[in-house]
């Protein structure tokens, strides 16, 4: 078994660079410096030049508000590259992984969605994401295009990071709690990615950890977690000018991967928990 890995400095590639790491995979990261994933020219040469049985991309562009002025990056590496990657794999016999998110549905629901909902992305991002989908999906049988939400991990920055930042500097945060999905451990998306390899099954699943929380539990969880003292007040998404709109409800219902790998996904609770631990420690 050998493994590419793209985007490997982001927080999905370098918990993927940590697992194989662990379990003596032999892998190959890549970043845009040694890999451009956006010229297909490249990718074949790189991905034909080695014997890699997987190829995993964790590369993606995830400026949800800069990508409404910036369509044309944004959709080159959102949706033309997985494209790339996946015809390389595919001439080459390897397997492959892509990501996507929970953005690809409108939010008009009240109950988990699962792979067989209909997308309706509503931003810039969301389409070229779904455009990903589409294209893998439909160019390579033996590929996983993996869903998640609101990912965290140890390596770059996230929404767990911007609220430490933006508390120890100030005594009162605003935070809206009028979006609901699932806030997912970057480790366990690797994790659970990795089960679901061993099983040979292709096409689309949803990972995120289990739970439904909104920004503002998100945010009220942690802080309460390093004793903030400050205060915490409740806002609603028009309050912030943003430039994309995101959906109110995106929770991914994941129990299709949980029944074939045999085993639950972790609390996104659970998911802050460890992440803090090892974000701390890494502060020292």
């Amino acid at each position: 078994m050998k493994v590419l890995i793209t985007g490997a400095k982001g927080q999905l590639g370098f918990e993927f660079c940590k697992l194989f790491t662990e379990k003596n995979i032999a892998y190959v990261a890549t970043d845009y410096a040694e890999l451009d994933i956006t010229n297909k020219q490249i990718v074949d040469v790189f991905i034909a030049s080695n014997d890699f049985t997987h190829v995993i991309n964790c590369a993606a562009y995830n400026d949800v508000d800069g990508a409404e002025k910036d369509s044309d990056n944004c959709f080159l590496l959102n949706a033309l590259a997985p494209e790339y990657l996946a015809m390389a794999a595919k001439r080459n016999g390897a397997i492959f992984v892509t990501y996507s998110t929970d953005f690809v549905f409108d939010g008009n629901t009240t109950t988990p969605y699962t792979e067989k909902d209909i997308p309706n992305p509503l931003s810039t991002y969301a389409k070229s994401k779904r455009q990903g989908e589409v294209r893998v999906l439909e160019c390579y049988e033996k590929s996983l295009v993996i869903r998640t939400s609101w990912l965290f991990g140890i390596a770059g920055k996230n929404f767990n990071t911007q609220v430490l930042g933006w508390a120890s500097n100030k005594t009162e945060l605003k935070i809206v709690d009028d979006q609901l999905s699932a806030p997912t451990y970057a480790r366990d998306l690797a994790y659970f990615t990795w089960l679901l390899l061993q099983k040979n099954v292709y096409g689309l699943y949803h990972i995120s950890n289990s739970g439904i929380a909104s920004k503002f539990d998100q945010a009220q969880y942690l802080l309460q977690k390093v004793g903030w003292e400050g205060t915490l007040v409740r806002a609603k998404s028009h309050e912030f000018k943003l430039a994309a709109q995101r959906p109110a409800f995106s929770k991914l219902d994941s129990s299709k991967v949980e029944n074939i790998v045999g085993e639950k996904i972790p609390s996104w609770q659970s998911g802050i928990d460890r992440w803090y631990d090892e974000w701390s420690h890494l502060q020292r």
